[in-house]
């Protein structure tokens, strides 16, 4: 069973799942959405970065928990661009003092709500960290309303190429990707709550079916039809829960 809840931290969600009968490979993936993670899992601290296609995750016990960062406000909190996480995931001790996830590690495991411990994690971290950039959320907001690259280029006061280098270090790739991977969160968001393809294709931005049909494919791995059925399936598990080693 998936849940989620807004976080204290702006702009972020906590999330669990819990599982039952023996570990293993979901079969539901995880998409592309911009996000960032970071985990618990199976006794261990992990970061999640960017992903550009669909990762099939793992889960090594009976539940993990996480913590999904908004686009682009990961970064400056973990203290690594994005594009050097992109399609990884890692152990947090690798960019973190081991002596200090070592330290969070003990107290995750004797946390009783292991998810608001991370939560909590998160926060502390957040406030020594620079805050957020507003030029970075702008860009996000102009790309999910369906601007072109162009268009919020010149909205948020930067060239192109210039916008194109602090969205590899902010959100793990270009804007144009980014912009593609919103667009399609948009889409199926639409195709689950029952709209018809088409209509979802074109109310998210989308030339027509058969477009989104093969940006599904691209980005999720998935036909249309087996995204619906999936999300028939297991309507409480969003497409952006990283459960994964």
């Amino acid at each position: 069973m998936y849940e989620e809840r807004a976080s204290r931290l702006d702009g972020a969600v906590v999330w669990t799942k819990t599982t039952t009968g023996a570990p293993g490979t979901t079969p539901y993936p995880v998409l592309p959405d911009g996000c960032m993670d970071l985990l618990w899992l199976g006794g261990r601290l992990l970061v999640a970065g960017p992903d550009t296609r669909a990762h099939h995750p793992t889960v090594p016990g009976p539940g993990c928990a996480g913590v999904r960062f908004a686009p682009g406000t990961a970064p400056a909190l973990l203290g690594v661009p994005a594009h050097e996480l992109r399609d990884r995931r890692v152990e947090l001790a690798d960019l973190w003092p081991r002596a200090e996830v070592r330290r969070l590690t003990a107290r995750l495991e004797a946390a009783p709500d292991p998810a608001a411990a991370l939560e909590a994690v998160a926060v502390r971290r957040a406030a020594a960290a620079p805050a957020p950039d507003p030029l970075l959320r702008a860009v996000v907001a102009g790309l999910d309303a369906g601007h072109s690259v162009a268009a919020t280029a010149d909205a948020v006061g930067l060239g192109v190429r210039r916008l194109h280098r602090r969205s590899l270090d902010a959100f793990g790739y270009g804007p144009k990707t980014l912009a593609r991977v919103l667009r399609l969160q948009r889409a199926l968001t639409l195709v689950r709550a029952g709209l018809p393809y088409a209509a979802a294709a074109t109310a998210a931005g989308c030339a027509d079916q058969a477009h989104l049909a093969r940006e599904t494919r691209e980005l999720a791995g998935l036909t249309l039809g087996a995204y619906a059925a999936l999300a028939k399936s297991e309507t409480s598990q969003p497409s952006g829960s990283r459960t994964t080693a």
